[in-house]
């Protein structure tokens, strides 16, 4: 038996425990990189996500993966799965023979990049960024946004100052979009960040950016 015959019988055994323990979920594949739920829904198959196979431990603070069980022979890394019960979650890596590895989403982003005019000369007015300049690269997108472990101190540093809060952002990569350090990402309850680092990964984006105040 090879590596890809040995894949296949794991998934389906995934799919078997997925029937008795799982919940119904939809799988859904970006299209465009605007809403990505917004594409055909592929399959609807029952899902389960777990940190350990034995059940035996919940999730905790600060933590977006999750084991996936589910019958994986129809999916790549970087789809979603919709389950009413559970939450949206993309599929972050297919190692061969090893767990399904997901992410677990709590917001929907969007990617901003701002647009520069081009420079001529004489009295020029405010180039940095507005609203009327930035234009969307990426909309719709299910992502995890949780706390980072520093903060940012004010430069005037008054004592009643709060810092600024970090974040770690997850999100799937699509097609030829690279990221870059100072695009802005918002979120569906209003919050602005501004991208310090973008690593792309074999799992998708790991962002870290910081919580624009104003």
């Amino acid at each position: 038996m090879d590596a890809a015959k040995l894949r296949e019988k794991v998934y389906i055994g995934y799919g078997k425990a997925a029937k008795r323990i799982g919940f119904s979920a939809q799988q859904y594949r970006a299209d465009s990189a605007f809403d990505p739920l917004q594409a055909v829904v592929l399959q609807t198959l029952p899902a389960s996500f777990t940190t350990n196979f034995t059940y035996s431990a919940p999730n905790k603070y600060g933590q977006a993966t999750w084991l996936g069980v589910f019958d994986g022979r129809e999916f790549v890394p970087g789809d979603f799965l919709v389950s009413p019960e559970d939450g949206i979650f993309f599929v972050a890596a297919m190692q061969t023979t090893l767990p399904i590895y997901c992410v677990q989403t709590n917001r929907t982003i969007k990617v901003l990049r701002t647009s520069q005019a081009p420079g001529g000369g004489g009295v020029q007015g405010y180039g940095g960024t507005t609203a009327a300049n930035e234009v969307a690269i990426m909309s719709g997108w299910p992502a995890s946004i949780l706390q980072g472990t520093k903060g940012e101190k004010s430069s005037v540093n008054l004592p009643a100052d709060a810092k600024t809060p970090w974040y770690a952002i997850l999100f799937p990569n699509f097609g030829d979009i690279v990221l870059r350090t100072s695009d802005i990402i918002t979120d569906d309850i209003g919050r602005r960040y501004i991208i310090s680092s973008a690593e792309l990964t074999e799992m998708g984006w790991r962002i870290t950016a910081m919580q624009a105040l104003v």
